[in-house]
């Protein structure tokens, strides 16, 4: 078997040039890859192959799918904005099952443990390799080397980038519309499955050859807003129901119950504060996870009691931040994902909180983003290392169990706070070197654990700004110890085999790092 073509990129991680046949650039530092040439373009159609009545219905899936000349190694995308409670992505892989189609790449935006039936579709050959975020059994399985073809991982921007640049060329792009026209006219935010915005379904509606419109809340013309344009799509299928909107809040969406967590949070505000970040006019993102909802909370008490407005908040945006919104504490919500009912129903009802799409929020290829305006970006992270480089795809023991997202987009926010545990399970999350590089330390300002806080010392403002704080500051090599202490020791090396199951793609498209199998 020939050894794979390998190079040592600027971040010292050993790399695949070549993968899946395909040539891919190393990653050669934050800011020094330019790309070169035109955006790609999808292929010129004619309104003479479509109805005059503009009714692009047709049967079911399997039909449209037909018509859009399905057949051996095409890419398929779908997106997550159902998150766990997606239907479409498992119906598609039937279908194309059931026409005896092989080989097939999947595009998701992201994919979840709803998915798992997919497994199937990777065993039997329908589906030869995945590249997209994968939360759970997908990872797992891929983890264990059983994929035929190697995973890329990408960042949200990362993943319009890749659309954009031509590099991931997409055969037929299949939408879940909570509602549509039969025209094709989409939006997330009416339906039975209303999940607010359809912005990670936009490259593939601009760019793919074939876009199918999936919806179970069929309106008559015109399907107004429309977030996905009739004019980009070829066909519309109406099915029962495309998915469980309340399973777009998944564990991740829920406020912490740790008083540990809670505390983190509330140092990540104090810190926030006394550094002189927020004030009038400033903007911030915090995710879905449970630390950083409780920094959303605390933050907005500290607005209220301060008298501070902010600009713009970005999102996935959750009821936490629809209140700030109604109660008059931020100008706008620049919506990503909406991660909860609450932020369906505020983008449905308020104008003020606006749907983006990484093309405006995170497209590293484009003239500027909204990710470097962010005053204070709130971030998880599964491991940190002594340089502050992070991790968010895979643990300490290798295993692949979770996607990018926007995570690497924000870190050019003008101050990126981790908010972590100093261990997890008793293993430390502070460590000599992160398992997976999926962001560079020169990116990453601060990290705050419930034992203490350690700015890099490349920030050198925030340090001087904070030199009379009483705040717990400490360097990250003692946090880092102190960890070991607790919890016995370093973690144990992850078991890694020689085979690459996935590579780890930077907001610029080149490769970051990979990720090799998992040996139990």
């Amino acid at each position: 078997m020939t050894k794979p073509s390998t190079a040592i990129n600027a971040a010292g991680r050993e790399v695949l040039t070549e993968i899946n046949g395909e040539q891919h650039q190393p990653f050669l530092g934050v800011g020094k890859y330019k790309p070169k040439g035109r955006k790609a373009s999808p292929p010129i159609r004619t309104v003479i192959d479509y109805p005059q009545s503009g009714d692009k219905r047709v049967a079911s899936i399997k039909n449209a799918l037909e018509l859009c000349g399905i057949r051996d190694g095409m890419t398929i995308s779908t997106h997550h904005h159902l998150r766990n409670g997606d239907f479409v992505g498992n119906m598609v892989f039937d279908a194309a099952a059931e026409l005896g189609v092989k080989n097939l790449r999947w595009f998701p935006s992201a994919s979840f443990p709803i998915h798992e039936p997919i497994i199937q579709h990777l065993k039997n050959g329908v589906v030869h390799h995945i590249e997209g975020s994968m939360n759970g059994p997908l990872g797992d399985y891929c983890s264990t080397g059983k994929m035929r073809g190697t995973a890329i991982l990408r960042s949200h921007g990362g993943r319009y980038q890749a659309v954009q640049d031509g590099e991931v060329h997409i055969d037929i792009a299949v939408i879940s519309a909570p509602t549509a026209d039969p025209f094709g006219n989409a939006n997330g935010v009416r339906g039975p499955a209303a999940c607010g915005l359809l912005g990670f379904a936009l490259a593939d509606s601009q760019y793919a050859d074939h876009v199918i419109v999936v919806t179970d809340n069929l309106e008559p013309f015109p399907c107004i807003p429309w977030q996905i344009q009739g004019n980009n799509v070829d066909y519309v299928v109406e099915v029962d129901s495309i998915g469980d909107p309340t399973k777009i809040v998944s564990g991740t969406t829920q406020i912490t119950k740790s008083p540990d967590r809670l505390l983190i949070a509330e140092l990540a505000v104090q810190f926030a504060l006394e550094a002189g970040l927020v004030q009038n006019g400033f903007s911030f993102q915090a995710g879905a996870g449970g630390t950083s909802l409780a920094f959303a909370i605390f933050l907005t008490d500290v607005m209220k009691k301060n008298g501070i407005k902010a600009r713009f908040v970005r999102g996935g945006s959750t009821q936490y931040m629809t209140k700030m919104l109604e109660e008059g504490l931020t100008d706008f919500i620049l919506d990503g994902q909406t991660f909860d009912l609450e932020g369906v129903r505020s983008m449905r009802e308020n104008s003020a909180h606006q749907d983006t799409s990484p093309f405006t929020s995170y497209n590293y290829h484009g003239k500027g983003n909204f990710a470097s305006m962010i005053d204070i970006a709130i971030l998880g992270a599964t491991e940190v290392d002594v340089n502050f480089n992070a991790n968010v795809v895979t643990h300490s023991d290798g295993k692949l169990l979770h996607g990018i997202g926007g995570w690497q987009n924000c870190l050019f926010g003008k101050c990126v706070i981790l908010p972590i545990p100093l261990f997890r399970d008793r293993i430390p999350v502070i460590v000599d070197e992160v398992t997976t590089l999926c962001g560079p330390g020169e990116l990453i300002d601060v990290i705050i654990t419930e034992r203490g806080i350690a700015i890099n010392p490349i920030r050198t403002d925030l340090i001087e700004s904070l030199k009379q704080s009483s705040l717990p500051l400490r360097t990250v090599e003692e946090l880092k110890s102190e960890a070991e202490k607790i919890c016995g020791g370093k973690p144990a090396k992850p078991k890694l085999g020689e085979k690459t199951v996935a590579a780890i793609k930077w907001v610029d498209g080149t490769v970051i790092d990979c990720v090799k199998q998992v040996d139990y």
